[in-house]
């Protein structure tokens, strides 16, 4: 059995220390799962949605003591976490009044007597989560999938496991409210070193129906290969580059605003963050002013202190592989302009950057920069802002700003992503799908595409 450890990114203090899971408890889990699987998928669409209802209120009642925890575990500013929470419930209440709708079986006309296409769970789904929204990430998966009818399987990361566990014991008080199983909902506890092989392993197990990740690029294609030999759905949300294009017609104080929005918040620790700042020529002088002005502006402390902005990184590794790309892009030529390195004291603090003259063939526009640091990049016309935008192995988001929507969708559409916002930052909506394209994964989260991707897609024809 190994031990799983909770530190606290601002202090460097252990906060908890848990055992793992042995094989057999985690056969143990498979097993109630499937069982619970196995009268979930006969229950009616009015309890399955009630279920989420349940998790909704709990999730506002626990609002404080959940975000606090997220805080302690990883950093995220008090204010975002209590916004994550209530995003969790909000959506819960999103899949518990669409649900029905969204899965309802679809009449077609055919030769048939009668012929129609319906959405039927597909099974046990294993869940395979990150620490940087350590509650949205699941809630987002976990509702509509139960919702469909599936029970859930959760390996969350070892860095919040005091999450993973406040999350399942929400699922399973509202699993009791309702009568429905509890283990409807499973976290596993699964030793660091035994990762690789106890993932493999679960989405081998002939209970287990499918598997979701976000995370990595390097896990994906791990779990990606792994369901692959196993012949079973994925569903893969991975890292992104996201450029932020600004053209030279755009409202500056507007588009300032929002690439600090967009670039800052978590600590700059979101997949789906802007991270490359394609700006046009004539304006890019006055844009990168504004912006530096106010990442400089920016206020780095405690995450529990209401008034912070930017909080610790969420391990220290992440500060000194964030560093590592931050000096080898200068080594090429980038220019710091405000920040550009670790913070002094104790914590796992990076001081919030921006860097200019930024080229493609820099580690700063060719990898992720998961961490509080925006680089700019100049383009000379829309073409080249385009250009550049697309010149990534990604595809997650894209955000492009412009006085006139027609030319910003112009330039939108000849970039590869799955979502592209227009004078908006790149947010995820219960209401939208959300997913990647390229590097950044395959599959959608979120809305009617989201809840669906758990379903066998039955084509049921009776004949005449």
């Amino acid at each position: 059995m190994g031990i799983l450890t909770s530190i606290d990114p601002n202090t460097g203090d252990v906060i908890k220390t848990w055992g793992t899971h042995s094989d057999a408890e985690i056969q143990c889990g498979v097993g109630n799962a499937h069982r619970a699987f196995q009268s979930w998928r006969l229950s009616d669409r009015g309890r399955r949605t009630a279920i989420l209802v349940a998790v909704a209120n709990r999730l506002t009642e626990r609002r404080e003591a959940l975000a606090a925890l997220a805080t302690s575990e990883m950093g995220k500013p008090t204010t975002e976490a209590l916004a994550e929470i209530d995003k969790c419930a909000w959506t819960a209440r999103f899949y518990a009044e669409k649900a029905s709708e969204f899965l309802a079986d679809r009449i077609v006309r055919s030769p048939a007597s009668q012929s129609w296409v319906s959405y039927e769970p597909l099974g046990v789904v294993l869940a395979v989560m990150p620490w940087n929204f350590p509650f949205w990430q699941v809630v987002r998966f976990a509702a509509p999938a139960i919702a469909a009818g599936n029970a859930v399987l959760l390996k969350h990361a070892p860095s919040v496991t005091g999450c993973a566990l406040a999350i399942q014991e929400v699922f399973h008080d509202a699993a009791e409210s309702v009568n429905a199983p509890q283990a409807l909902f499973t976290t596993l506890l699964v030793d660091e070193t035994q990762v690789g092989r106890v993932t493999t392993q679960l989405i081998n197990d002939p209970r287990v129906a499918a598997v979701t990740l976000t995370g990595s690029e390097r896990a994906g294609v791990a779990v990606a290969t792994a369901a692959g030999a196993a012949l079973k759905k994925s569903v893969l949300e991975l890292g992104g580059s996201d450029p932020f294009v600004v053209l030279d017609d755009a409202d500056l104080e507007r588009a300032a605003e929002g690439a600090v929005r967009s670039r800052f918040l978590n600590s700059g620790q979101s997949c789906l963050a802007a991270k490359r700042f394609i700006v046009a020529q004539s304006i890019a002088d006055e844009f990168t002013r504004r912006l530096t002005d106010a990442v400089a502006a920016l206020r780095v402390g405690d995450p529990a202190d209401p008034q912070t902005q930017v909080g610790p990184l969420a391990r220290l590794d992440q500060v000194a592989a964030l560093e590592e790309l931050v000096e080898r892009s200068v080594a090429d030529g980038a220019k710091i302009l405000t920040g550009g390195g670790r913070r002094p004291g104790v914590g796992a603090f990076f001081e919030p950057t921006v860097l200019a003259d930024v080229t493609p063939g820099m580690p700063v526009f060719r990898e992720e920069t998961f961490g509080p640091v925006a680089a700019v990049i100049r383009a000379v016309d829309d073409d080249h802002a385009a250009h550049l935008a697309d010149d990534s192995a990604f595809g997650l988001g894209a955000s492009v700003w412009s006085a006139d929507p027609e030319r910003a969708l112009s330039v939108g559409r000849r970039i590869t992503s799955g979502a592209l916002f227009v004078n908006a930052v790149v947010a995820s909506d219960a209401r939208l799908p959300f997913g990647g394209t390229r590097r950044s994964g395959h599959g959608r989260e979120l809305a009617e595409e989201g809840i669906r991707e758990f379903t066998n897609i039955r084509t049921t024809w009776i004949g005449a």
